[in-house]
């Protein structure tokens, strides 16, 4: 029922078009009030067909939606002016800022990423226990105290490590890292280092696990 009465508007449209004289003129506005303008034609013509955007039917003029649509062998072109404004995508894109990335201290020789795996491996003894266990509990007043030579100790998420082997490794540099040494550098490595496994990284470095009670008196 809906097919046929769009073949009746149309005939009653077409027919309307083709026979008005100046004493029947045409309300535009009545018959469709979003079409601005429509242009029957035989054909498409030659411009009209390397105007169309990607086979989809519509035409781009002067920032102008132009849709063609055919009755019969009639084809007639409805000029959409709601769409003013040109294609989207010659529309200027919102730049984005891009994330400034943390400088990096160039690795010296033989101390890269690959090498510390390496002596993780082979190295008996990175903590510098000297056969003590590593399981002790630690003070957070011994750990002040060691700060210098092969003993830089520093707290991790509860544990002791001694990051003196791991000085020239790190890539942020030597002075960065001096910055975690006699402290607890929580805060600090989250900041950094929130997703890297510390406890992967500096397992051959471990001392000890800090103990939260208070000192006696």
């Amino acid at each position: 029922m809906l097919d046929s009465w769009v073949r009746s508007d149309t005939t009653s449209l077409l027919h309307r078009v083709t026979n008005f004289d100046d004493k029947d003129k045409i309300d535009t506005e009545k018959v469709a009030q979003n079409i601005s303008e429509i242009n029957i034609n035989d054909g498409s013509s030659s411009s009209d067909v390397n105007d169309r955007n990607s086979g989809n039917g519509v035409l781009w003029k002067d920032d102008v939606a132009t849709k063609e649509e055919k009755v019969g062998s009639l084809t007639f072109n409805v000029i959409d002016t709601s769409k003013k404004g040109g294609n989207v995508a010659d529309k200027p894109k919102t730049a984005t800022k891009k994330a400034v990335p943390r400088a990096k201290v160039p690795f010296e020789i033989g101390f890269s990423p690959m090498d510390w795996l390496k002596l993780t491996r082979t190295h008996p003894d990175l903590a510098g226990l000297r056969g003590q266990s590593n399981k002790r509990l630690i003070s957070m007043n011994e750990v002040k105290e060691h700060k210098t030579g092969d003993a830089m100790w520093t707290v991790l998420k509860g544990r002791v490590y001694n990051i003196s082997p791991y000085m020239k490794f790190h890539p942020g540099g030597e002075d960065f890292l001096m910055k975690a040494v006699g402290k607890d550098c929580t805060s600090l490595f989250n900041k950094y280092h929130a997703w890297v496994n510390a406890d992967a990284l500096l397992e051959k470095c471990l001392v000890g696990l800090l103990d939260n009670q208070p000192a006696k008196q």
